[in-house]
């Protein structure tokens, strides 16, 4: 008798005209629950709510009560995660981080959700990118999961600001806040235009412009946690330009326009960087999605707890297109486009 060798193509192989992507499967989020109004900034700040409000669109942030670290933030918005997915960790082999404010120098705060949610297994670690951090995290393990190296993966946005703000400086004082978001990514291989997953991303850092958006310290260079400092205009500037490179990048990589799009999901930084970017680029304000009032910047948190929001999650359906951007300190700045 002659053994029939079956010639069909592994899904993903290079024969195969099937993409893995990674689909977001589930959200989550943890937000602290002590809860700052600018008025509550008024009474030690020399500030106002109009102040804030009219230049930026914060009305309050979330800050972390004292011992509240970043991977306990992230460990809450990843079981949160699990659940919306309706997976555990055991269905989990890949934790990705983004945090510019990490529980320790080392090890990683990747590590450290990795033994609090019981894992033994798989592998964990931190991604630093500032704001755009959740974007490059996303982007990584998104490559990760297409060259098989991973089949499910919890990306989190984690970030304790409030520990490195001078609260004697309004500029900056008033913008930050404290938060985590997760994504659970799963594998998905299909074929067609409508396949759900990660179209495109794009990934952009220019270091020349490290002294506009840092922080003043550092193991290395102080031996000290430093506070953040920021030129705000100069970051003001660029971040509307930096918005419109990679989204017209992703729009190109993935065939479509921004009129295709049903969702613009940015870096919750400034209302008012948002809606220019918004305008720049054609996007209808009815399809901005805008958390910033609530949280106010929460760096690499922003974007995943705005996908967690119910602003978003009340109103996106499957198939819909999603944009998300940021820019981060260094700068840093990226993009991707996904299908719901």
């Amino acid at each position: 008798m002659q053994t029939r060798v079956s010639t069909a193509p592994t899904p993903g192989s290079a024969t195969d005209d099937r993409r893995i992507k990674a689909r977001i499967a589930g959200v989550g989020s943890a937000l602290p629950a002590r809860i700052m109004s600018n008025d509550d900034l008024a009474e030690f700040v020399d500030t106002s709510d109009e102040w804030i409000f009219s230049r930026t669109g914060i009305k309050q942030r979330h800050i972390a009560q004292d011992g509240e670290c970043s991977s306990d933030l992230a460990e809450r918005a990843a079981r949160a995660a699990l659940d919306n997915a309706g997976m555990t960790v055991d269905d989990i082999d890949l934790i990705v981080v983004a945090t510019a404010t990490p529980d320790n120098t080392f090890p990683a705060t990747a590590v450290s959700v990795q033994h609090r949610l019981g894992m033994t297994h798989g592998a964990a670690f931190d991604v630093a990118a500032v704001c755009s951090g959740f974007v490059y995290a996303l982007t990584v393990t998104n490559a990760m999961i297409g060259q098989g190296m991973a089949k499910r993966a919890l990306v989190i946005g984690a970030e304790t600001f409030s520990r490195i703000l001078d609260w004697e400086d309004r500029t900056t004082c008033v913008l930050f806040g404290d938060g985590a978001g997760a994504v659970v990514l799963d594998s998905s291989v299909g074929v067609g235009e409508g396949q759900a997953g990660i179209i495109a991303t794009s990934l952009r850092s220019d270091g020349s412009h490290k002294d506009k958006l840092f922080v003043d310290g550092g193991p290395s260079s102080t031996q000290t946690v430093g506070h953040l400092r920021m030129r705000g205009q100069d970051v003001f500037r660029f971040a509307i330009s930096a918005t419109v490179d990679v989204v017209e990048d992703v729009l190109a990589k993935g065939g479509i326009t921004a009129d295709d799009l049903d969702w613009f999901v940015p870096h919750q930084a400034n209302k008012r960087i948002i809606d220019a970017s918004a305008k720049k680029l054609g996007i209808a304000p009815e399809k901005v999605i805008l958390t910033v009032q609530d949280h106010g910047n929460t760096s690499a948190a922003s974007i995943p707890l705005a996908l967690a929001s119910p602003s978003f999650t009340a109103r996106v359906r499957p198939g819909d297109l999603v944009l998300i951007e940021a820019l981060g300190g260094g700068f840093t700045w990226g993009a991707a486009l996904i299908r719901w």
